[in-house]
């Protein structure tokens, strides 16, 4: 198995939906917290104060200046703001509630961890953490410096970041590797940002040894080591440190599903992309001339909805209003440009992902298909007319695609990443994917609009339609930005 017989052999096709008819086994619907037992439980400071610079300044690069008093408050603060509880909806027709989180979800079924490892934090042990979203609390699963043990530094506060993909593969089944690859991406970007709104910079860690992390994070079996990021800043209130003597108290992880069902694809992807105690960061290869559009993009606009509001009222919008509905091109310049910023990673030294906007309504600029030059802001016109049914066609017939004002292909370049990192580019690229994504919901947010990510999409005639050879890549995620309507399952 390699990266590109798995990315081959999950790819939707009309032969393939007719093919592989998937019906959900609601009672054995997996469970979307992750506890551990028989471990200590801490509290977090309840109600943390709102980051309160503006969330476009935060995706613009710039940071915050909150102190916290000691290491509860930081982390209740950082983590309710980037991984917490935000909402519950109720399905009217059975009464059942679920709930929703800051960070979003493919299927909402979210198979992203948050494990953490603290050293020097004031009035906070220093160990191994677990958060625990379903309450707001942290459960402490080891006591010692872990931070020295799974990157080789005594950071203050890193953050192993886990995929349960179990949890996915429920109701996508081989396909859902690649969601899970997205929604790190997304959890990535939630925790980066809300650590830059409160005066933390991050570097994210993607190339380490696999086994030798969930070794000593302490992880079960079914969840996988995925991303390691590592937070500094003046902001993380420490405290002189002493030494401490390790122990572990491990805990059981609770039982997500009477039964899990194994997907062969997904066990052999994930193998095929782990690294070994041995590998090194392979040389870096060339990257690709920038091209240049033909339309300059308008100056961005600027918002004073706070960081804290947009990412606590982040929907994912059910579908959205179509009509005369238009977004304004200062706003298409705004949300474009929210996703330029580097990307802070041992991964990220070039960009992976092209943007490709189908373009519904954008005032002062003609309905069409344009490709996004960053460098330059510009845009590339590729096709002319209307583009509402291939948008939605596109994405397996979902009508929010062309209900939208707008929506987007992201192509990855997985030959170039492969060429730099070997199999494991295969998760860069998605992560880089997700990573934009989360960026472009806090941006339509904050502009007053709402976004949906969406992962499943005809992947050969997205590229046929664009016409993509596999050198200039394949979409790997799609996403639509418009006015939302109402959707009566929501409750706070």
């Amino acid at each position: 198995m390699t990266w590109r017989e798995y990315h081959d052999l999950t790819k939707h096709s009309a032969e393939s939906l007719r093919r592989t008819q998937h019906y959900l086994d609601w009672t054995n619907m997996p469970n979307p917290f992750r506890h551990y037992e028989g471990v200590p439980i801490l509290d977090l400071s309840a109600d943390p104060p709102a980051p309160q610079m503006s969330a476009l300044e935060v995706l613009e690069g710039k940071t915050g200046n909150t102190l916290a008093r000691n290491g509860a408050e930081f982390l209740s603060q950082l983590m309710f703001y980037s991984a917490s509880i935000s909402a519950s909806k109720r399905v009217p027709s059975t009464g059942y509630t679920y709930t929703l989180r800051v960070n979003p979800s493919s299927g909402n079924l979210h198979p992203t961890e948050f494990h953490f490892s603290t050293h020097g934090l004031v009035d906070w042990s220093d160990g191994l953490y677990h958060y625990r979203p379903s309450s707001h609390m942290a459960e402490q699963r080891a006591i010692g410096d872990f931070g020295g043990k799974l990157v080789g530094t005594s950071a203050p506060l890193v953050f192993v970041l886990t995929s349960i993909a179990w949890r996915e593969a429920w109701k996508y089944r081989h396909r859902a590797y690649r969601y899970c690859l997205h929604d790190i991406g997304h959890a990535w970007q939630a925790l980066t940002l809300a650590a830059r709104s409160i005066g933390c910079e991050s570097f994210a860690l993607g190339h380490f040894s696999d086994d030798r992390v969930a070794e000593w994070g302490l992880l079960s079996q079914d969840e996988w080591p995925m991303l390691i990021v590592g937070l500094h800043g003046p902001s993380i209130p420490v405290r002189v440190l002493d030494p401490v003597e390790t122990i572990l108290f491990g805990g059981q992880p609770n039982r997500l599903s009477e039964e899990q069902v194994p997907y062969p694809l997904i066990e052999a992807v994930h193998a095929v992309t782990k690294l070994t105690m041995e590998a090194t960061i392979p040389p870096l290869g060339q990257p690709k001339e920038s091209g240049r559009g033909d339309i300059s993009l308008p100056p961005h606009l600027s918002t004073s909805r706070n960081f804290g509001d947009v990412v606590r009222t982040r929907r994912s919008a059910l579908d959205f209003k179509g009509g005369d509905a238009s977004i304004s091109f200062p706003q298409l310049a705004t949300l474009l440009s929210s996703t330029k910023e580097a990307l802070f990673a041992d991964f990220a030294t070039a960009r992976f992902v092209h943007l490709y906007l189908y373009v519904h309504r954008v005032e002062g600029l003609a309905p069409g298909v344009y490709r996004y030059w960053p460098e330059h802001a510009e845009l590339e016109k590729i096709k002319e007319g209307d583009q509402r049914l291939v948008a939605a066609a596109l994405s397996l017939g979902q009508d929010l695609a062309g209900n939208a004002c707008l929506a987007f292909s992201m192509i990855g370049d997985f030959q170039s990443a492969a060429r730099s990192y070997g199999d494991r580019g295969y998760r860069y690229v998605h992560f880089e994917a997700g990573a934009i994504g989360q960026r472009m919901y806090l941006a339509s947010e904050a502009l007053g609009l709402r976004a949906t990510g969406i992962g499943a999409f005809f992947d050969e005639e997205v590229n046929r339609y664009l016409c993509l050879s596999p050198e200039l890549g394949q979409v790997v995620y799609h996403f639509a930005i418009g006015y939302p309507v109402p959707d009566p399952r929501l409750e706070a």
